[in-house]
Protein backbone atom coordinates (compact mmCIF):
# COMPACT_ATOMS: atom_id res chain seq x y z
CA UNK A 1 0.00 0.00 0.00
CA UNK A 2 1.74 3.61 -0.60
CA UNK A 3 1.68 5.74 2.17
CA UNK A 4 0.50 9.37 1.51
CA UNK A 5 2.62 11.76 2.59
CA UNK A 6 0.97 15.38 1.99
CA UNK A 7 1.13 18.20 -0.18
CA UNK A 8 3.99 19.40 1.79
CA UNK A 9 6.23 16.92 1.37
CA UNK A 10 5.34 16.34 -2.17
CA UNK A 11 6.52 20.07 -2.55
CA UNK A 12 9.84 19.54 -0.52
CA UNK A 13 10.44 16.06 -2.27
CA UNK A 14 10.09 18.05 -5.62
CA UNK A 15 12.27 21.21 -4.61
CA UNK A 16 15.33 18.34 -3.36
CA UNK A 17 14.52 16.72 -6.93
CA UNK A 18 15.01 19.11 -8.62
CA UNK A 19 17.72 20.93 -7.34
CA UNK A 20 19.64 17.49 -6.71
CA UNK A 21 19.22 16.58 -10.87
CA UNK A 22 19.89 19.89 -11.37
CA UNK A 23 23.80 19.74 -9.79
CA UNK A 24 24.44 16.05 -11.54
CA UNK A 25 23.50 17.50 -15.22
CA UNK A 26 26.08 20.42 -15.00
CA UNK A 27 28.51 18.28 -13.20
CA UNK A 28 30.66 17.35 -15.68
CA UNK A 29 30.30 21.56 -17.22
CA UNK A 30 32.71 23.39 -15.69
CA UNK A 31 35.72 21.27 -16.55
CA UNK A 32 34.51 21.90 -20.12
CA UNK A 33 34.34 25.24 -19.70
CA UNK A 34 37.74 25.55 -17.70
CA UNK A 35 39.20 23.79 -20.69
CA UNK A 36 37.57 24.83 -23.84
CA UNK A 37 36.61 28.27 -23.06
CA UNK A 38 39.44 29.39 -20.46
CA UNK A 39 42.44 26.95 -21.62
CA UNK A 40 43.15 26.00 -17.90
CA UNK A 41 45.96 23.49 -17.74
CA UNK A 42 45.35 20.14 -16.00
CA UNK A 43 46.06 20.92 -12.60
CA UNK A 44 43.68 23.36 -12.87
CA UNK A 45 41.11 21.45 -14.31
CA UNK A 46 41.69 18.64 -10.95
CA UNK A 47 41.52 21.86 -8.82
CA UNK A 48 38.05 22.60 -9.81
CA UNK A 49 37.02 19.18 -9.69
CA UNK A 50 38.45 19.10 -5.81
CA UNK A 51 37.65 22.55 -4.80
CA UNK A 52 33.55 21.88 -3.86
CA UNK A 53 34.71 18.36 -2.32
CA UNK A 54 37.12 20.37 -0.30
CA UNK A 55 34.79 22.72 0.91
CA UNK A 56 32.57 20.14 2.01
CA UNK A 57 34.96 18.32 4.33
CA UNK A 58 36.11 21.85 5.84
CA UNK A 59 32.65 23.00 6.53
CA UNK A 60 30.25 20.32 7.03
CA UNK A 61 30.59 20.61 10.70
CA UNK A 62 30.20 24.40 11.52
CA UNK A 63 27.36 24.69 8.87
CA UNK A 64 24.97 21.41 10.51
CA UNK A 65 24.55 23.30 14.05
CA UNK A 66 24.46 26.58 12.38
CA UNK A 67 21.65 24.91 10.12
CA UNK A 68 19.78 23.06 13.15
CA UNK A 69 19.67 26.04 15.26
CA UNK A 70 17.63 28.57 12.46
CA UNK A 71 14.58 28.32 11.03
CA UNK A 72 14.53 25.56 8.00
CA UNK A 73 12.85 26.79 5.35
CA UNK A 74 14.32 30.09 5.24
CA UNK A 75 17.72 28.55 5.24
CA UNK A 76 16.61 26.22 2.25
CA UNK A 77 15.31 29.14 0.53
CA UNK A 78 18.34 31.21 1.06
CA UNK A 79 20.91 28.48 -0.03
CA UNK A 80 18.90 27.79 -3.16
CA UNK A 81 18.83 31.45 -4.51
CA UNK A 82 23.02 31.60 -3.45
CA UNK A 83 23.17 28.97 -6.04
CA UNK A 84 20.93 30.54 -8.23
CA UNK A 85 22.90 33.54 -8.22
CA UNK A 86 26.33 32.07 -8.44
CA UNK A 87 25.73 29.31 -10.78
CA UNK A 88 23.47 32.15 -13.13
CA UNK A 89 26.97 34.38 -13.08
CA UNK A 90 28.84 31.73 -15.31
CA UNK A 91 26.97 32.35 -18.29
CA UNK A 92 26.14 36.29 -17.30
CA UNK A 93 30.18 36.65 -17.36
CA UNK A 94 31.17 33.97 -20.27
CA UNK A 95 28.44 36.57 -22.34
CA UNK A 96 30.20 40.11 -21.27
CA UNK A 97 33.88 38.17 -22.21
CA UNK A 98 34.63 38.76 -18.34
CA UNK A 99 34.91 34.59 -17.34
CA UNK A 100 37.88 33.63 -15.25
CA UNK A 101 38.83 30.94 -13.90
CA UNK A 102 39.24 32.18 -10.82
CA UNK A 103 35.17 33.16 -10.81
CA UNK A 104 34.41 29.45 -11.46
CA UNK A 105 36.68 28.44 -8.64
CA UNK A 106 34.96 30.78 -6.12
CA UNK A 107 31.49 29.65 -7.92
CA UNK A 108 32.43 25.94 -7.13
CA UNK A 109 33.20 26.51 -3.19
CA UNK A 110 30.44 28.87 -2.42
CA UNK A 111 27.69 26.51 -4.57
CA UNK A 112 29.50 23.34 -2.50
CA UNK A 113 28.80 25.13 0.55
CA UNK A 114 25.35 26.38 0.03
CA UNK A 115 24.08 22.29 -1.05
CA UNK A 116 26.00 21.30 2.49
CA UNK A 117 23.39 24.02 4.41
CA UNK A 118 20.52 23.10 2.04
CA UNK A 119 20.86 19.35 2.95
CA UNK A 120 21.34 19.63 6.51
CA UNK A 121 18.41 21.97 6.39
CA UNK A 122 16.36 19.86 4.40
CA UNK A 123 16.88 16.50 5.82
CA UNK A 124 15.94 18.53 9.53
CA UNK A 125 12.77 19.63 8.18
CA UNK A 126 11.51 16.25 6.70
CA UNK A 127 11.91 14.97 10.24
CA UNK A 128 9.43 17.85 11.28
CA UNK A 129 6.96 17.97 8.27
CA UNK A 130 6.66 13.70 8.21
CA UNK A 131 4.70 11.94 11.52
CA UNK A 132 7.51 9.16 12.74
CA UNK A 133 5.86 6.09 11.47
CA UNK A 134 5.85 7.44 7.62
CA UNK A 135 9.75 8.87 8.14
CA UNK A 136 11.35 5.84 6.53
CA UNK A 137 9.39 5.90 3.48
CA UNK A 138 9.95 9.88 3.10
CA UNK A 139 13.90 9.16 3.74
CA UNK A 140 13.66 6.54 1.53
CA UNK A 141 12.11 9.11 -1.49
CA UNK A 142 14.91 11.54 -0.75
CA UNK A 143 17.41 8.66 -1.02
CA UNK A 144 16.12 7.02 -3.91
CA UNK A 145 15.95 10.32 -5.86
CA UNK A 146 19.42 11.19 -4.83
CA UNK A 147 20.66 7.77 -6.18
CA UNK A 148 18.58 8.27 -9.23
CA UNK A 149 20.60 11.86 -9.92
CA UNK A 150 23.67 10.72 -9.01
CA UNK A 151 23.35 7.42 -11.82
CA UNK A 152 21.66 9.39 -14.47
CA UNK A 153 22.38 12.69 -14.07
CA UNK A 154 25.48 13.22 -15.53
CA UNK A 155 24.93 10.84 -18.52
CA UNK A 156 21.72 13.31 -19.12
CA UNK A 157 23.97 16.23 -18.60
CA UNK A 158 27.01 14.81 -20.87
CA UNK A 159 24.28 14.94 -23.52
CA UNK A 160 22.76 18.31 -22.85
CA UNK A 161 26.18 19.78 -23.09
CA UNK A 162 26.85 18.15 -26.17
CA UNK A 163 23.31 19.68 -27.66
CA UNK A 164 23.44 23.27 -26.15
CA UNK A 165 27.31 23.48 -24.50
CA UNK A 166 28.67 23.51 -21.19
CA UNK A 167 27.86 27.45 -20.31
CA UNK A 168 23.94 27.07 -21.18
CA UNK A 169 24.17 23.37 -19.18
CA UNK A 170 25.17 25.64 -16.04
CA UNK A 171 22.44 28.20 -17.22
CA UNK A 172 19.97 24.72 -16.51
CA UNK A 173 21.33 24.19 -13.72
CA UNK A 174 21.02 27.57 -12.29
CA UNK A 175 17.46 27.33 -12.52
CA UNK A 176 16.83 24.34 -11.13
CA UNK A 177 17.82 25.98 -7.84
CA UNK A 178 14.81 28.48 -8.64
CA UNK A 179 12.72 26.25 -9.02
CA UNK A 180 13.75 24.47 -5.60
CA UNK A 181 13.32 27.95 -4.24
CA UNK A 182 9.72 27.75 -5.55
CA UNK A 183 9.05 24.76 -4.53
CA UNK A 184 10.08 25.58 -0.38
CA UNK A 185 8.59 28.57 -0.61
CA UNK A 186 5.16 26.86 -1.73
CA UNK A 187 5.29 24.84 1.32
CA UNK A 188 2.33 25.70 4.04
CA UNK A 189 3.40 23.79 6.76
CA UNK A 190 5.07 25.34 9.83
CA UNK A 191 8.81 25.46 10.36
CA UNK A 192 11.43 24.37 13.20
CA UNK A 193 14.18 25.56 15.02
CA UNK A 194 16.46 23.76 17.77
CA UNK A 195 16.90 26.00 20.96
CA UNK A 196 20.19 27.46 21.81
CA UNK A 197 21.82 25.88 24.72
CA UNK A 198 21.90 28.81 26.53
CA UNK A 199 24.00 27.31 29.34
Amino acid sequence: MRVRLGRDFGRLWSAYAVSTYGTWLAFGAFPLIAVDVLDAPAFAVSLLEAAGLAVAAVVAYPLGPWAEHRAKRPVMIAMDLVRFVAMASVPIAYVLGLLSYGQLLVVSVVSGAASIAFSAASGAYLKYLVRGDHLLVASGRFEGTSWVATAAGPPLGGALVGLLGPVATVMADAFSYLLSALGVLRIRGGDVAAPRDLA
